[in-house]
């Protein structure tokens, strides 16, 4: 079974925001917008939920701390335990001066590589995956939505011509 794929090429980012939203109000689905650059305002028009990177981030901030905390009582306790004036070898309140460059650098490390690799793995940017980009324009200067006729309710020449009275200047199709 092969589906159709709507293509509408707009030269303005506000022009294609607007149709957008039009679009959107007429009860079509746009299933993404590619562009050269993000377009403020599009997420919430074209249905693109939240993201909770935020959790993944404090989550991996988390472990980092921990990480710092259990390599300095490793080191300070079982590794290379050392006696200095008497005093206890892993005392937190006294020693946290010397913790706090440590269990920052460790967590900052931790938050922004774990979050880096998870925001590759959710969007299948893996290394030797292939583009997905429908026309190199809008690499440069140009926008384009695609819409998959099939996720919609409205007919395929309905949605063309409110593509064109959007503004888009081209529309093209394709089956995949």
């Amino acid at each position: 079974m092969s589906k159709k794929i709507i293509y509408g090429l707009f030269d303005d980012e506000e022009v294609l925001l607007k149709s957008a939203k039009q679009l959107v109000k007429s009860g079509v689905y746009i299933r993404d917008v590619f562009s050269p650059f993000p377009i403020h305002g599009i997420d919430p028009v074209i249905g693109v939920p939240r993201t909770n990177l935020h959790i993944a981030g404090f989550i991996y901030g988390a472990l980092g701390l921990a990480t710092a905390w259990a390599m300095i009582w490793g080191l300070l306790i079982i590794d290379w335990p050392m006696n200095i004036g008497g005093k206890p070898n892993f005392t937190f309140w006294e020693n946290l001066p010397a913790f706090i460059p440590i269990s920052f650098e460790l967590t900052v490390f931790c938050s922004a590589h774990g979050m880096a690799i998870t925001y590759l793995i959710v969007n299948k940017l893996y290394p030797g995956q292939e583009p997905y980009n429908p026309d190199p324009r809008t690499t440069d200067d140009k926008f384009m939505m695609q819409i998959n006729l099939e996720d919609t309710s409205v007919a395929e020449g309905e949605v063309k011509e409110m593509l064109q009275s959007g503004g888009a200047i081209e529309i093209t199709e394709k089956e995949v």
